[in-house]
């Protein structure tokens, strides 16, 4: 059976990248998510006045990989504690947030966000848990960016 998960994390090309590459992920795919504007693209939402996320759908057999286990990943490839920002990438649509399709993944980002802030990270963890909304695929040319411009330090 095929679960999907949704998570931002910075730009979404290397996050999918990332996730693509898992084993267990069958299917990704980036977009926007959890603002105001409907259709938005990428030139409006890196204006940074749609409060979209980028963010990356992935879809995952869960008899192969967790979601557990891509909350890991999720916190391995991105700095959770910096608010609205992934490096030199400032703004709402590059912050962290885990957007939880039900119960179960709401609880789970909590857990492992209390276990972070526990083992890791001093309670500095900013990632947000927002209830997913209607997620806008991205323009084609975005879709494995990684991947169609062979940036060899990305691909696995």
């Amino acid at each position: 059976m095929t679960n999907i998960a949704i998570f931002a994390a910075g730009c979404f090309w290397g996050v999918e990248e990332e996730f693509i590459s898992t084993k267990g992920v069958k299917e990704t795919e980036v977009g926007y998510i959890g603002g105001t504007t409907k259709e938005p693209t990428y030139e409006e939402v890196c204006k940074g006045n749609t409060y979209h996320a980028e963010a990356v759908k992935v879809y995952f057999e869960e008899k192969i990989i967790s979601y557990g286990d891509l909350l890991n990943i999720f916190f391995e490839i991105h700095n959770p504690t910096t608010v609205n920002r992934q490096g030199v990438d400032l703004g709402t649509q590059y912050r962290s947030s885990i957007f939880y399709l039900d119960g179960f993944q709401k609880l789970s980002g909590e857990n492992k966000i209390k276990q972070l802030n526990k083992e890791k990270f001093n309670n500095k963890i900013v990632t947000l848990l927002e209830k997913a909304t209607e997620f806008w695929v991205a323009e084609e040319y975005h879709q494995k960016y990684i991947r169609k411009k062979k940036f060899s330090n990305y691909v696995k």
